[in-house]
């Protein structure tokens, strides 16, 4: 338990449904909801088959999950050391402000430290003025001098095939 009576407990599969509905409620606040591809089944084989590369945590307050966090770890050369990088972290609009962010956001630091990770990163939107008050508040730096490149679908085939 959290000291705000939260609790935080590692997702299993039996949570694909729960986590498939957060990830949908979070890209309607990103307002980028058709651009969520996968399903259940697709939740289920990611994050918890045997090839999953990425751990998700479910949050609750009186048995209720509330919210959820998506991560995965990376690697720095110029470290030399693992880092964990946070996909998602989400709280219903009615728990926000409750600590429920920050004690997700907590339990992942303290993986983080405990693992002897170098850095603990994530990326948010320019748009996103709560997220990044929120970030900021609990010393977070923004990485201004880097811009994200992306490849994907039918560009990332396409380069895939030279």
């Amino acid at each position: 338990m959290t000291p705000s009576g939260l609790h935080i407990r590692p997702a299993s599969g039996d949570d694909a449904r729960l986590i498939l509905q957060f990830i949908r409620e979070l890209a309607i606040y990103e307002k980028a909801e058709s651009s969520v591809q996968t399903d259940e089944a697709g939740i289920r084989a990611s994050l918890f088959g045997a090839d999953a590369k990425a751990q998700a945590l479910v949050c609750e307050r009186d048995g209720r999950a509330i919210g959820y966090a998506v991560y995965f770890y990376n690697y720095s050369t110029w470290l030399g050391r693992n880092g964990i990088y946070l996909e998602d972290l989400y709280v219903s609009p009615e728990h926000r402000g409750s600590g429920a962010g920050k004690a997700l956001l907590q339990h992942i630091a303290k993986l983080a430290v405990a693992q002897g990770c170098g850095r603990f990163e994530w990326s948010v939107l320019d748009w996103n003025t709560p997220a990044i008050e929120f970030y900021r508040a609990a010393g977070a730096l923004p990485q201004d001098e880097w811009t994200v490149y992306r490849l994907q679908g039918d560009a990332l085939r396409r380069f895939a095939e030279g």
